[in-house]
């Protein structure tokens, strides 16, 4: 891309951001914003079929594309799910260390998803046909 100009990093309100770290941080915000709407989502989808502990789903996110969730950041919202009623837990022994707490989705977690799903993909629909015009020429 030799000779092709950059593209500009523009904030929420509509001003380009000067330097490429400042703008790198309002896309990893926006990107961290967007996520934490269905992150949610994304926990039941992985633990729908099979139980997980916190890291093993955070691995299993990170192998669906998702990297840049940690184990930090889903435990508050597993112990939300919990008090919802979205997930059941039960602990099993590890090797060597004290027993992992185990979730799962519950019967009213799989309808949510069932339901968050079908939002998302309206929604995500709805923006893709707003950001149509918006089209990015990708030169090779």
């Amino acid at each position: 891309m030799a000779g092709a100009s950059p593209v500009p990093n523009i904030d929420l309100r509509g001003k380009v951001q000067r330097g490429s770290m400042r703008g790198m941080a309002v896309g990893q915000r926006r990107h961290s914003e967007l996520l934490r709407g269905v992150l949610d989502l994304c926990l039941l989808t992985v633990i729908e079929d099979e139980p997980a502990y916190g890291y093993e789903m955070t691995k299993r996110l990170r192998a669906r594309g998702l990297s840049m969730v940690g184990e930090g950041s889903i435990y508050p919202l597993l112990g939300r799910l919990e008090r919802d009623g979205l997930v059941d837990t039960y602990r099993s022994a590890s090797d060597g260390g004290p027993p992992r707490k185990y979730y799962r989705a519950s019967r009213a977690g799989r309808l949510v998803l069932k339901r968050g799903v079908a939002e998302w993909q309206a929604t995500r629909d709805a923006i893709d046909a707003a950001l149509n015009p918006f089209q990015v020429e990708v030169k090779s």
